[in-house]
């Protein structure tokens, strides 16, 4: 019978998501030769080839991923079992590790936290970092964050044995004007009539896609005038009267106080990004990440259409 080795398994995979020995290695904190002779170790107990030479690179065989396929499902099965197991020592009282985008902490992670604090049974211990999608689910796979915040444009295919992706909230966009703007009292103001202004966003990155992708949905490309990537820069521009922009309700924090800044819902264009929530695959099913993600969703509530302005 066929020896399984879940740690060499794990190696495998890390190999496959970091496409080399070394950025394996620097992942998994080991020396590229102990990954090596891992993974040879390996290929004698499982008897088939799982690396061949790619030049100065190896690659994986198609064995490999035949193997692969079936060992996602045991590193779910085990991620099943570890939630269970932590669920029965711990209760819902465990720690939950998040890795959240700029914008959600304060907008979602910090309310969620604080309503779990208020309630009167004993709650999760959450820990928070943030960081950008990429280090995020690099984080998620490497166990050193049980749950994961980012847009759905950047999380991984439903398709990803890996992860369980949690639709979270469609967050609506909303335009802001210079206070003066001749459209900032226009009823029914839709991004067409916008067409031919300066904007503002940034220059690369996922609000750059977001604001050409919704712009280009209404019927044209705008006119990048300035280029920023924090929401204080963006507003402190668009109040100067530079260009305008559009802004996630998640981001209202950072367009309060600012009297020289008009924000206009756009109803008839309903522009929104959508925000998931991942874990490992399997994992949700523990009562700590669970109670957590359903904190998580009654903080995204208020950003909700349902909670338009006018």
């Amino acid at each position: 019978m066929i020896e399984w080795d879940v740690k060499k398994l794990r190696i495998l995979r890390t190999l496959r998501d970091r496409g080399t020995v070394t950025a394996a290695a620097e992942a998994l904190l080991m020396t590229p030769s102990a990954v090596s002779q891992q993974l040879s170790n390996l290929s004698r107990q499982l008897g088939v080839p799982l690396l061949e030479a790619q030049g100065r690179r190896v690659r994986l065989t198609d064995a490999a991923h035949l193997v692969l396929r079936h060992a996602e499902a045991v590193f779910a099965q085990l991620e099943r079992a570890d939630a269970e197991l932590t669920g029965y020592l711990h209760g819902e009282a465990g720690e939950v590790r998040i890795a959240a985008f700029a914008t959600a902490v304060p907008a979602l992670v910090v309310p969620a936290v604080q309503a779990l604090r208020d309630e009167d049974r004993p709650g999760p211990d959450v820990r928070v970092r943030e960081a950008e999608a990429a280090q995020a689910y690099e984080l998620l796979v490497a166990g050193e964050v049980d749950l994961a915040l980012s847009l759905a444009a950047h999380a991984p295919t439903a398709r990803d044995p890996r992860f369980a992706v949690l639709p979270l909230l469609a967050d609506p966009l909303d335009v802001a004007l210079p206070a003066g703007h001749r459209l900032a009292g226009a009823p029914g103001l839709r991004l067409a009539d916008l067409s031919a202004e300066p904007w503002i966003f940034g220059g690369s990155g996922p609000w750059s896609e977001i604001t050409t992708a919704a712009c280009e949905a209404a019927g044209f490309v705008p006119e990048q005038a300035h280029s920023a990537s924090g929401w204080t820069a963006i507003l402190a521009m668009v109040e100067a009267g530079m260009g305008i922009a559009l802004i996630p309700r998640m981001a209202s924090a950072e367009r309060q106080n600012r009297d020289g800044v008009v924000m206009r819902v756009l109803e008839a264009d309903r522009p929104r990004r959508h925000v998931v929530a991942a874990v490992r695959q399997g994992a949700e099913q523990g009562p700590a990440v669970a109670r957590v993600l359903a904190a998580l969703r009654e903080a995204a509530q208020p950003f909700s259409p349902s909670f338009s302005r006018p």
